[in-house]
C-alpha cells in the first residue's frame, strides 16, 4: 500500500496509525503548494485523486482509498489486535467513530482554512481561535475526566487524529495555555516510538 502524504497535513494521522499497528507503507510526499498537486515523482496528483487534497491511501488491488477518518479506521482493522480502533458494531467504535467526526467536523475545518490562509483576514481568524478555544476546553474536561487517551486507557486511530491536528496549535497561535490536560496528552503521544518514527520519517521536527 501507499500512503500520499504532504509534510504537517492531517495525514500525518494514518501514518502514525500504520506504524503503531506495524503495517508497511509506501510514502509518497505530495507538494501541496503549488497547482496542480504533484508527487515527489512529478506526476499530477489529481489524476490521482480529482480532490488534490491528502491523505489518499492507494490500496494493493489498485483502488484509492480517501478520507483520513476512513483510511485510519481501514488501517486500524487490518491489525485488530493493535487495539487501534475497537470491533466493528460495539460501542466503543461508536465512541471512536464520534470522536473521529468530532476532530474531522470542529477542530481540522476551523484550523483549516481559517487560520492557514491570511486573506480570509484577521477578524475571521480570531474568530476561528474563539471556537477552537471552546473545543479544546471541551476536550480538555474530557481528557480530566476519562484520560488519558480519547477512550480511556487504550490510545486509539482517534488519539494520533488529534495529536495531528492539536499540533498545528503553535503555527496557527492558539494558545493551549488553559488546557493542561490536553497539552500533557499531546507530550504523551508525541512520546511513542511510533509517533516519533512516522515523524522523522516525514522530516519533522521531534521535541527532544
Amino acid at each position: 500500500m501507499k500512503l500520499y502524504h504532504a509534510v504537517g497535513t492531517c495525514s500525518l494521522s494514518p501514518h502514525i496509525v500504520a506504524r503503531e499497528a506495524g503495517i508497511p507503507l509506501d510514502l509518497e510526499r505530495v507538494d501541496i503548494r503549488q497547482t496542480p498537486h504533484r508527487t515527489e515523482t512529478g506526476a499530477d496528483f489529481t489524476t490521482l485523486h480529482a480532490n488534490g487534497y491528502v491523505p489518499a491511501l492507494l490500496l494493493d488491488d489498485g483502488s484509492l482509498l480517501t478520507e483520513g477518518t476512513a483510511i485510519v479506521q481501514y488501517l486500524a482493522d487490518l491489525k485488530p489486535g493493535s487495539g487501534l480502533a475497537p470491533p466493528a458494531g460495539t460501542p466503543a467504535r461508536y465512541r471512536l467513530q464520534s470522536w473521529l467526526n468530532f476532530i474531522a467536523t470542529e477542530l481540522h475545518k476551523m484550523y483549516s482554512p481559517w487560520l492557514f490562509h491570511p486573506e480570509y483576514g484577521a477578524q475571521a481568524q480570531e474568530v476561528a481561535r474563539g471556537k477552537i478555544a471552546e473545543r479544546l476546553a471541551y476536550i480538555d474536561r474530557h481528557l480530566a475526566a476519562s484520560g488519558p487517551f480519547l477512550l480511556g486507557e487504550t490510545f486509539t486511530a482517534a488519539d494520533a487524529y488529534l495529536f495531528a491536528i492539536a499540533s498545528w496549535s503553535p503555527f496557527a497561535k492558539v494558545d493551549l495555555s488553559p488546557f493542561p490536560h490536553l497539552r500533557d496528552f499531546l507530550d504523551r503521544v508525541g512520546a511513542r516510538p511510533a509517533v516519533r518514527e512516522a515523524m522523522r520519517a516525514e522530516g519533522m521536527q521531534i521535541a527532544a
